[in-house]
Order: structure tokens, then sequence, then C-alpha cells
């Protein structure tokens, strides 16, 4: 089983961007504890992150092939039909993923152009929710 994790605009910023919203981990810290769970089920976890969208399209292009994505892509969730377009395109089942719960901020933010192409959402849960997010491929796996 091969995941990708995809992360959008100014999540390299963790730890330092709103810690008060965000948490204090770094995006480092977080895909080293997915790698290791990853790793220890014999799943194959490759960590990306972009500012650009059409970066964030052509990665999910290009890792077509994988088993599950695990999609956390920030404020382009509000906004791209380009990512959904992507998803809805290859045909990898998604996981969208949000440290904060987006339904509870702005109004802007409440509007999703991905939840309708992904299995499933984890929103508000922290950093957590990338573990949960993994967990649904895992037990997948499992059930094989």
């Amino acid at each position: 089983m091969k995941i990708l994790v995809l992360n959008g605009p100014n999540l390299s910023r963790l730890g330092k961007r709103e810690p008060a919203i965000y948490g204090s981990e770094t995006l480092c810290e977080i895909e080293e504890r997915l790698k290791k769970t990853a790793a220890e089920n014999g799943v194959e976890l490759v960590c990306l992150q972009s500012e650009v969208e059409g970066e964030m399209v052509q990665m999910i292009h290009r890792h077509a092939d994988f088993d599950g994505l695990i999609l956390n892509a920030a404020a382009y969730t509000h906004t791209s039909v380009a990512l959904r377009d992507a998803i809805s395109a290859v045909g990898i089942e998604a996981v969208e993923v949000h440290i904060s719960n987006i339904y509870k901020r702005e109004e802007f933010r409440h509007h999703s152009y991905l939840s309708a192409v992904c299995v499933g959402g984890i929103f508000g849960l922290g950093s957590r929710g990338y573990d949960l997010a993994l967990e649904y491929f895992l037990a997948k796996k499992k059930a094989e």
C-alpha cells in the first residue's frame, strides 16, 4: 500500500503560525510520526507540501497509482476546483484533513470544494487528524 500525504499553502509554517489555532507541532514532526506508523505497518508513505496550487495538482497526478491520499489543502480547500478535479481525474481515494475546525471559523472557510470527492474528512482534531486518516487506510489494508 502506498499513501500520499499532501499539504498546501502555509502548512510549512506549522509550529510558528498562529499556535493557538494550529498548535506548536511542526509539519516535519507530524510527517515523521506518520512515516514511523506507516513503516511499522508495511506502508509506503510519501509526504509533500507546496504553496502552489498547480504544483499540488501535478503531485496528485504523479501519484495517481497510489492507494490513498491524505490531503490538507489549507486555503485551497475553499477555492480550488483544480484540486477537486485532479482528485476526480485520477480516482484516488482521499481523506480531507484540517487541523482547525473550518466550520467554527470564518464563514468563507465553511465551504470545501474537496469534500464531495473525498471519502471522508477530519476537522478540528489538531494534528491527530492526520493519524486518524492514516488509521483509516491501515484498517482498509488489514481488511483486504
